[in-house]
């Protein structure tokens, strides 16, 4: 993908990444790490759980989507957030799913103090291999602009 900057997006405008498929191993690991809990660290523990089996935390399905989304060089001159709204994780992420994820242009506003930057509003979606939305967030990101006006 080529490098964009603030004035290349338009609103509509949509950007989709290609699969990651997350493994029970990556489940285990992360979860260990951050987020320690039965149905994320322990295959056994997990059947018993309202899952049914070991599910990804929800902000390991965060960082996969990020990660998903850098890697098609979306943020390349990203300059920072101010946050998210409406997170939601609608469905559970189990080992050997294949996750992408969208980025669709909500809204797009020129600094008015910083003539070198403008703020996007991305409505940022993941889907797993079936095509089913597993989770859904409206994220803010300060993007450099390539022209300053």
């Amino acid at each position: 993908m080529a490098e964009l900057y603030f004035d290349d997006f338009k609103v509509g405008d949509t950007i989709a990444s290609s699969g990651m498929t997350v493994t029970e191993s990556q489940i285990i690991d992360f979860a260990m790490r951050y987020d320690f809990q039965p149905f994320h660290t322990d295959v056994e523990a997990a059947k018993e759980s309202i899952f049914g089996g070991l599910v990804a935390s929800g902000i390991h399905t965060i960082a996969v989507t990020f990660r998903l989304l850098l890697m098609t060089g979306l943020l390349k001159h990203n300059l920072g957030s101010p946050g998210f709204d409406e997170l939601r994780w609608l469905k559970p992420v189990h080992p050997g799913d294949t996750l992408s994820a969208v980025a669709e242009v909500l809204e797009c506003k020129p600094s008015k103090k910083h003539k070198d930057r403008g703020t996007i509003r991305f409505r940022y979606s993941t889907y797993n291999q079936n095509d089913e939305k597993v989770f859904t967030v409206i994220g803010s990101q300060i993007l450099r602009r390539l022209q300053i006006n």
